[in-house]
């Protein structure tokens, strides 16, 4: 008889531990992350359709850390925040700069990495300088509703500022001879200069970033007021910088580390 009821008390005890197993793998944090998929070394889309790049591999790292179950899908540059706000996915991680204009519409995680702007010009360009009295008259190219675009806007009034749904295409203008200049960030810049297609150009200077236009540097995006999750995003961007996960990303794309200074 005791050894009946052991054996139903083992039974029990195994079958609690499955539920609880079971109630746990229900509760596992599932999400659905965006990403542009056209901003290399950031962020691009392999010939069969699958996104690859820092943001991705450092989205990953975030998710193994939050011990979340996470699913990636592409998204154009320009319908991200729309997209984001009507609910077609949890959180945006695609080189998006936290800035004042953005934080009005959406919230983020604290960065996960922050370098500054550049500008480009074909190799037998007469500018010579960054400033915007040496590309006045000048047509500068730049991708439309970024940090980059805005900057240009007011800080090169005296240029036509030229804008492209994605960086390809002013990459492919000014190697084309129809645009003057461009401004991107500098590893996005220096890893196309250093590539057959950039070979047409040279890197002119990096710019000293305003943090009005700018802001901290590049954070994960979620839905405003969702803060609890941009926490967990910020968090784990933490863990991962402490237990070098982020290093050894790092290290596989880039010579520098590119979260920046620390804060």
């Amino acid at each position: 008889m005791l050894m009946i009821k052991r054996l139903a008390l083992a039974i029990s005890a195994a079958a609690l531990a499955v539920s609880i197993g079971a109630a746990h793998a229900q509760d596992a944090l599932k999400l659905t992350i965006a990403s542009e998929g056209a901003y290399p070394p950031f962020n691009n889309l392999t010939s069969d359709g699958k996104l690859e790049g820092f943001d991705i591999d450092i989205g990953n790292a975030l998710c193994a850390e939050m011990k979340a179950e996470c699913t990636w899908v592409s998204q154009d540059w320009d319908g991200m925040i729309p997209a984001l706000q009507a609910g077609k996915f949890d959180a945006i991680i695609a080189s998006m700069s936290i800035t004042p204009e953005r934080l009005e519409k959406v919230d983020f995680s604290k960065k996960y990495y922050n370098t500054p702007p550049a500008i480009a010009v074909p190799k037998d360009s007469d500018v010579k300088d960054i400033t915007p009295e040496s590309l006045k008259g000048k047509t500068l190219g730049v991708q439309g509703s970024t940090s980059h675009s805005n900057y240009a806007e007011a800080k090169y009034s005296g240029s036509e500022i030229k804008m492209y749904p994605t960086s390809d295409e002013y990459k492919l203008d000014i190697a084309n001879g129809r645009i003057d200049a461009v401004m991107d960030d500098v590893v996005v810049l220096g890893q196309w200069l250093d590539s057959d297609a950039g070979s047409c150009c040279k890197l002119l200077g990096t710019i000293t970033p305003d943090p009005a236009i700018h802001g901290p540097g590049a954070g994960v995006t979620v839905k405003k007021g969702n803060t609890a999750l941009a926490d967990k995003f910020t968090a784990a961007i933490a863990a991962i910088r402490a237990n070098g996960k982020y290093k050894e990303i790092n290290d596989k794309y880039f010579k520098i580390d590119v979260y920046g200074g620390e804060g």
